[in-house]
């Protein structure tokens, strides 16, 4: 079972060509010929959920200053520059010089290699890609505006440039969201976790998304007026027992098969969040409130961990203890397509080389590796309250990890990592675990990862993305390191 998004996936890339003027009147059908294979590339792109906004050909400098206000009106998340043929840099660098979003330079070569016997300056011109990329990448360097990446490939057939592409579009995908991205921001930092402390001014100054505050008493007055007998509350319960395996409790005290009590109270807080979420236009949210004991505010923010996990495998990340830098990377992840669960280290299996990485929630349910379970919980370790929690193991294979540290300086810091889940047993807790491995072996990753300054709980994926996270980041202008690469 897979939970559908509540938004589509969508970006705005921007295209054009490049090419030179002077051969129109030297090579009669050089220029269709170059509009035809900008055609492919803008087919290409579409077909990777983006809304093309193709600027045509530019093969003077005239054409790229006049090209330019159309291209900054349209606000590209991706900006992606098709080197059909050799151009001028004189094409291209009034653009660079001017764009804040990153910039792509397409070489696609229509033919594998040229028909040296038959070979023609026509034919060269048809697949002289990379003969300008030195010049244009040298220009913008020279202006302070380096290009993100080159895309070298085949025009046709290439599985290895397709990709490439793709990740681009995932890339876009995540900017055209967290720039514009409302995340809840609600309650105060879980008691002494210094390391959750954030400015919102600078999150909004580095990734462009609104920080807003929100109040726990919001989310009360949806939940209040919420009976058993409500059609919206039945519907969850059942919407929760079929997604949702309850067996039961097997070594851990704390835990016992889901009372009716706890499913109640879970459904009334889903359905109260959905309603709070819509009414607030939020993206996300990352909270952390306790109410006074025995309190209706304290049963309700105490039992939002379905919910959140529900809203987090549709694409809306939620985030506990008020940890607002992980709900960015949880959003980053989810943008790129391979989960991005709130997590972090449990204690290390040293006999089996691995370390559980999971937590009580919120996770993402697209990425476990069979039906979740739910536990009534007689307790929550470590902050007050009781209800019911979400276990499972993430699929095993490829994992990649994500945690936005806060440097001296005040600016930020992406710490990714690679590794692999292994399908072990995890503890019956009632929390989300999977045995982690990563190299070269878990003592020296863990070293490496800590002493990178992160945040203590980070993002949790599926696959192997890091370079993809690392060009996130730069795209931002922000640092980051990959602790599992080869020293």
């Amino acid at each position: 079972m897979k939970i559908p998004r509540r938004k589509p996936l969508t970006a705005n890339v921007g295209m054009f060509s490049v090419s030179l003027d002077t051969y129109w009147s030297q090579f009669p059908g050089l220029r269709e010929e170059m509009n035809a294979k900008s055609e492919i590339l803008k087919r290409k792109l579409a077909a990777n959920s983006v809304v093309v906004h193709d600027f045509g050909m530019i093969d003077n400098a005239q054409a790229a200053y006049a090209a330019l206000p159309a291209i900054k009106a349209a606000d590209p998340d991706v900006l992606f520059v098709d080197m059909t043929t050799y151009g001028t840099s004189a094409v291209f660098g009034p653009i660079v010089r001017e764009m804040r979003c990153p910039v792509v330079l397409v070489a696609l070569q229509a033919l594998d290699a040229l028909d040296y016997g038959n070979a023609t300056t026509f034919m060269q011109l048809c697949n002289d890609d990379i003969c300008a990329v030195p010049e244009f990448t040298g220009v913008a360097v020279r202006m302070g505006k380096p290009v993100s990446d080159l895309i070298v490939g085949r025009l046709e057939g290439d599985e290895a440039a397709d990709a490439e592409i793709a990740a681009w579009c995932r890339i876009a995908h995540v900017r055209h969201d967290l720039r514009k991205a409302r995340l809840g921001h609600m309650g105060h930092v879980l008691e002494a976790m210094l390391d959750m402390q954030s400015d919102p001014t600078a999150l909004s100054g580095t990734f462009g998304c609104h920080i807003v505050q929100c109040e726990p008493d919001e989310i009360m007055a949806e939940f209040a007026p919420l009976t058993r007998d409500d059609p919206a509350v039945r519907a969850m319960s059942d919407r929760i027992l079929d997604f949702f395996d309850t067996p039961d409790p097997v070594s851990d005290p704390l835990t016992e098969r889901l009372t009716d009590g706890d499913l109640l109270t879970a459904s009334r807080a889903a359905v109260a969040l959905e309603r709070f979420i819509e009414r607030k236009k939020l993206d996300g949210l990352a909270y952390y409130y306790e109410g006074a004991p025995q309190s209706a505010m304290r049963t309700l923010v105490t039992n939002l961990i379905i919910g959140n996990s529900l809203l987090t495998g549709a694409g809306f990340p939620m985030c506990g203890e008020f940890d607002i830098k992980t709900c960015i990377a949880m959003l980053i992840m989810d943008r790129l397509e391979i989960g991005g669960s709130f997590a972090e280290f449990h204690p290390v299996d040293f006999a089996r080389n691995t370390v559980l990485i999971g937590h009580d929630g919120p996770h993402h349910l697209n990425i476990a590796d069979r039906k979740p379970v739910i536990r009534s919980l007689k307790k929550y370790h470590g902050k007050p309250g009781s209800g019911a929690g979400v276990e499972f193991n993430i699929k095993a294979g490829p994992i990649t990890m994500l945690s936005i540290g806060v440097k001296a300086d005040g600016r930020f810091k992406f710490v990714i990592a690679e590794g692999e889940s292994l399908a072990l047993p995890i503890p019956p807790t009632g929390n989300t675990n999977t045995h982690g491995a990563f190299p070269p072996d878990v003592r020296t990753f863990l070293k490496r990862w800590c002493l990178e300054g992160p945040t203590h709980h980070f993002a949790l994926g599926t696959g192997h993305h890091a370079e993809t996270i690392a060009k996130v980041a730069e795209s931002f202008g922000v640092e980051s390191v990959i602790v599992t690469e080869e020293k």
